[in-house]
C-alpha cells in the first residue's frame, strides 16, 4: 500500500469514498500490507477494479488542482474568487495569501449556505497534501467550482511571491 500512496496519494480518500476501506481503525490498512490482500481482507474485492477506481480518482483529483502561477492569473481576472485556507490558525496568522480566509465554522456555513457555488473557491493547506479532502467534502455537498492550490501555500511562495515566508512542518 506504501507504493499505491505514493502513486496516488487521494487513493485512500478514493477506497474509503466507494470501499469503506482506510477511513479508521477498524477498516484501516498498514503500509505493508499489498493492495491485493487489502482486497481480499474486505470481501474479495476484484483487484484490478479497486486499482481502476484509485487511477480514475487521481485522474478526478488533477482535474481539481489549480497550479500557483494559473490561481495567480485567476485572482487578477476574477475578484469574486474565494480562498479558503485549511491550515491552522497558528499557520495562517504566520503566513497567508492576502484575501484568503481562515476555515472556520462561520466559514464553513457562508460556504454551505449558498447551495451551490458560482463564483469560485480555492482550498490552500500547506503543501497540497491535505486540501483535496477539504475540496472533496465540499463537491460532496454539491458544490461544484471548487479548485485545490497544487503544492499549497509553500508552492505560492516558491512560485508566485518568493518574499513571502516559508515554513516546514514538524
Amino acid at each position: 500500500m506504501r507504493d499505491v500512496l505514493a502513486a496516488f496519494p487521494g487513493a485512500q480518500r478514493a477506497l474509503f469514498r466507494r470501499y469503506h476501506i482506510g477511513g479508521c481503525s477498524s477498516c484501516g490498512f498498514s503500509p505493508e500490507e499489498t493492495l491485493a490482500g487489502v482486497c481480499a481482507r474486505n470481501g474479495n474485492l476484484d483487484t484490478s477494479e479497486v486499482l481502476a477506481h484509485i487511477q480514475s480518482s487521481h485522474e478526478q483529483d488533477a482535474r481539481v488542482l489549480i497550479a500557483p502561477q494559473e490561481l495567480a492569473g485567476l485572482m487578477k481576472t476574477d475578484p469574486t474568487v474565494k480562498l479558503v485556507d485549511v491550515r491552522s490558525r497558528e499557520e495562517f496568522e504566520a503566513v497567508n495569501i492576502p484575501g484568503s480566509v481562515l476555515l472556520s465554522q462561520p466559514v464553513m456555513q457562508q460556504i454551505m449556505a449558498s447551495g451551490s457555488n458560482t463564483s469560485p473557491i480555492v482550498v490552500i493547506d500547506h503543501a497540497g497534501k491535505n486540501g483535496l479532502d477539504a475540496a472533496a467534502y465540499f463537491m460532496g455537498h454539491g458544490l461544484q467550482n471548487i479548485r485545490c492550490l497544487l503544492g499549497g501555500i509553500d508552492a505560492w511562495a516558491r512560485e508566485v511571491d518568493p518574499a513571502m515566508r516559508r515554513y516546514k512542518l514538524g
